[in-house]
């Protein structure tokens, strides 16, 4: 967790710790041991076997990662944790560091296994209590476990994996080399329940209230008499920022809406209209358009688009923070999975896949306390806590919207005229799809502007104008995701409108690739 943001005291009697060895999908399994109702915690995973028994964890989880066991300077973990008589779970490398650390031997597979697989039980475990014989599972590895000692026991294989899953004889250790957190291991969750129940003996207890509860004691302990900036984009993370601060220290939040130029069509009126009726805030407009543009002038690349709109923003705070006087914070709306793709979780060395303009590198003379109180959530955790906090369920099931807008889903050069056609195309996808009444059953829609241009006949003129592509996904917690199989006659008056309604444009195409391997922004 950032040092400057409050940390929640923890009420819960049940935790599970799991420790991070860098893996993309590490808060994942954090998330779906939640979802169990069972307190869990990130934390790094060299943390010193004395202080993990000092927390009284009733279980452990060595999490996935990207390095071999072999590598010079692989991520390891205090062997004696392995003797502490607390349940332990490895997924993919921590399976693997487990049974090397015990006794195993670990090798580089002879093709590497990537997607889905049919694993078998090969030993009855409660593990796998209330599972089929045979499951779809979720692969993701380089090296795999070829031989264990005699210590331990297989319980589960595949084709290609004939040790998919092992269990240690004498100490609470079992292993899985395939991944239980992600949506494409159908029954994982089930696994997960069974280790968190059945081995680790939790009764699930914990509830995403209590979170709220101490989230809001924290900051009002924290923040005591002083006011607090929060930054309104409109979306649920900022929302729900925004109301659990309200809650805390009622008028001492301050909130700040920044028209960068980059915001939907009617983004501004629609923020405005929800945040001075619901919560009757103090809250500022910021005009900054011509300043983010000219930021942009020129610019292609998108971590470059990124940087200099996070410039933008520290720039208007610092400004606006001169007019609202006592302010000493400032608030955002953070989430996990910004965290993770910016490389920038606490304690695993996960790989950057881009910045996001509110993770890490604020300057120092910023003059602002850092407030991120959802930086440990991910969407669909921070939906459930806003319907908590009794947040409209317009706003809370709105679809989530980019910090940087749409500077990053119009490829190439950001210009006024670029963004008004983009501008238009994404109104005409959200209301279609509205219209389908297919909003609420996807998790994100939008329009991308190419930068590219295509032939075409309109009037039986030749014409020579922009692409748009069209994004559609499902997705509960955004670390991965499907394209959405949408109706193809929605698909078609979504194309109609667009190529008709909006000048400029003459071609639309549908994207169909899932994340990963894909983002779902483009940029």
């Amino acid at each position: 967790m950032n040092a400057t943001e409050p940390t929640p005291r923890r009420t819960a009697e049940e935790l599970v710790l799991v420790l991070d060895f860098g893996s993309q999908y590490a808060q994942l399994i954090a998330r779906r041991v939640r979802e169990q109702q069972v307190y869990c915690e990130i934390v790094r995973h060299d943390l010193p076997a004395a202080q993990i028994a000092a927390r009284r964890p009733m279980g452990l989880i060595l999490s996935g990662g990207p390095s071999s066991v072999y590598d010079p300077g692989a991520p390891r973990c205090d062997p004696k944790l392995f003797e502490l008589g607390v349940p332990v779970l490895g997924i993919c490398y921590g399976m693997q560091l487990a049974c090397q650390a015990l006794g195993g031997r670990v090798e580089n597979a002879p093709a590497r296994e990537y997607g889905r697989a049919l694993c078998g039980r090969t030993a009855d475990h409660p593990l796998f209590d209330g599972l089929p014989d045979r499951f779809e599972v979720w692969m993701s590895h380089g090296d795999q476990v070829t031989r264990v000692s005699d210590a331990f026991v297989p319980i589960a294989g595949t084709d290609t994996c004939p040790i998919a899953a092992v269990r240690h004889q004498r100490l609470p250790v079992l292993g899985l080399q395939f991944h239980p957190e992600v949506t494409h291991t159908p029954l994982g969750g089930a696994m997960l329940g069974n280790f968190l129940k059945q081995i680790c003996g939790c009764h699930g207890r914990w509830k995403l209230g209590d979170f709220a509860r101490e989230t809001v004691e924290a900051i009002r302990e924290r923040v005591g008499g002083d006011r607090v900036i929060c930054g309104l984009s409109g979306g649920v993370d900022s929302s729900v920022t925004a109301a659990l601060l309200y809650q805390a220290i009622g008028s001492n939040l301050t909130c700040i809406l920044v028209n960068n130029g980059l915001l939907r069509r009617d983004e501004q009126a629609s923020v405005i209209r929800e945040f001075t009726d619901h919560f009757r805030t103090d809250l500022h407009v910021i005009d900054a358009e011509d300043r983010f543009l000219g930021a942009l002038a020129g610019i292609r690349e998108p971590q470059e688009k990124r940087r200099r709109i996070g410039h933008a923003f520290i720039a208007c705070f610092k400004e606006a923070s001169a007019k609202v006087a006592g302010a000493r914070y400032l608030a955002q709306g953070t989430l996990y999975p910004d965290v993770i793709e910016s490389g920038a979780a606490p304690d695993g060395p996960a790989a950057t896949i881009k910045l996001h303009h509110n993770v890490g590198g604020l300057p120092e003379e910023l003059g602002f306390a850092l407030i991120e109180p959802l930086r440990d959530l991910f969407k669909d955790e921070v939906r459930k806590l806003g319907l908590e906090l009794g947040l409209p369920e317009e706003l809370v099931w709105r679809h989530p919207f980019p910090g940087p807008g749409l500077a990053v889903r119009c490829l190439g050069e950001v210009t006024r005229e670029r963004l008004a056609v983009l501008r238009s195309a994404d109104a005409i996808v959200v209301e279609e799809i509205r219209r389908g009444g297919l909003y609420r059953m996807t998790a994100q829609a939008f329009a991308v502007l190419l930068p590219v241009r295509s032939v075409g006949v309109m009037g039986d003129s030749r014409t020579y104008d922009h692409a748009i592509a069209v994004r559609c996904v499902d997705t509960d917690d955004f670390m991965t995701a499907d394209w959405t199989r949408l109706p193809y006659e929605l698909l078609a008056r979504i194309s109609t409108r667009i190529i008709n309604e909006v000048k400029g444009v003459n071609r639309v195409c549908y994207d169909i690739s899932s994340k990963p391997p894909a983002t779902i922004e483009w940029e």
